[in-house]
């Protein structure tokens, strides 16, 4: 039987129990990692459109620079997924051309 006040032991008990596990660390690297950069990039598109453009280029660029190192794990391999299938396109568009 569930009451109307569960909802509340229930979120305690999984923090509790990820934080035992020793996840809640990298859970929270893992997060704030990603939404500094993503915080930056947004501070600096809010400048630009502002009117204080070059500090707003500046934070956006930082804000970008550290996005991508931050996503390195996945845009290499998009990257390399993206070179094959140009060149398959390359490939494919040679053989049907008629001179």
């Amino acid at each position: 039987m569930q009451r109307k006040g569960n909802g509340l032991a229930i979120a305690l008990i999984v923090i509790g129990a990820i934080m035992l596990m020793g996840i809640l660390p990298h859970l929270i690297h893992g997060i704030f990692g990603i939404l500094f950069p993503v915080l930056l990039v947004v501070l600096g598109y809010y400048g630009i459109k502002s009117g204080r453009k070059i500090i707003g280029w500046v934070v956006l660029f930082i804000g970008v620079m550290a996005l991508i190192s931050k996503l390195a794990w996945i845009i290499g391999p998009l990257l390399g997924i993206a070179l094959v299938v140009w060149g398959i396109s390359v490939l494919r568009g040679k053989r049907n051309r008629t001179y």
